[in-house]
């Protein structure tokens, strides 16, 4: 690949994940400059990263900040996220993601606070995530103790979690697929708190769907019947 080619491929990552952190605030997932959207350049082990307590609404594609696996600013002048040392961890233990997610929404961050994992209620949850979104134990945000506890409890093929007390973590293959995760997760979270309510009032029984008829609708998205080819 040429150099022009390289720099090309360098500056649309970096143009994604910049579209992606403004997408958080857009899409009501984010409060302040709280929340950060990552993603990774394999070829050249860089992430990009949104910079630290910059609030969205200033935000510019030239303050997004590139880092090597160490962590070292190899790009731009600002400091990265204070959630980097977390992004970091998950790209160096999971091969297969190309970005990351970190946000407080407020329905998924509620089940995340009494330390309970979203059950499959919906058609849409069964479609997206094809299993119970996990929610971790409480840790603090020290040294990797928040990447550990994310390794434990999450669901293969799953690509999300709730981290206990804290928020919500995404990590999908491509910046745009992370973004349309997280916002599917908010939305499952609260028509799953919505569906709970009424349940309560109706008095009526709220059933997790089947194992079966999840895998159903899963393999039905994900098999090639969704979307264009």
């Amino acid at each position: 690949m040429s150099d022009m080619s390289l720099r090309a491929k360098r500056s649309n990552l970096k143009k994604e994940v910049y579209e992606a952190n403004l997408a958080l605030p857009e899409n009501g997932l984010v409060v302040g400059t709280s929340g950060n959207v990552s993603a990774i350049d394999r070829s050249r082990n860089i992430v990009y990263i949104k910079p630290s307590g910059v609030s969205y609404k200033k935000l510019e594609k030239k303050d997004i900040v590139g880092v090597d696996l160490k962590g070292k600013i190899v790009e731009g002048s600002l400091n990265p996220s204070v959630d980097l040392p977390h992004h970091l961890y998950l790209y160096k233990h999971m091969p297969e993601i190309g970005s990351v997610i970190h946000t407080h929404s407020t329905y998924a961050t509620a089940f995340a606070m009494i330390g309970s994992s979203i059950s499959v209620y919906s058609t849409a949850h069964a479609d997206i995530f094809g299993k119970e979104i996990p929610c971790t134990p409480y840790v603090d945000n020290q040294g990797d103790h928040i990447g550990k506890i994310i390794l434990k409890h999450f669901q293969s093929d799953c690509p999300a979690i709730l981290l206990g007390r804290h928020g919500v973590f995404i990590f999908e293959e491509a910046v745009d697929k992370a973004v349309k995760t997280a916002i599917m997760l908010e939305y499952v979270a609260k028509t799953t708190k919505k569906a709970l309510e009424l349940a309560r009032i109706l008095k009526q029984p709220l059933r997790p769907f089947s194992k079966k008829e999840v895998k159903k609708w899963y393999d039905r998205h994900h098999g090639g019947c969704y979307g264009q080819k």
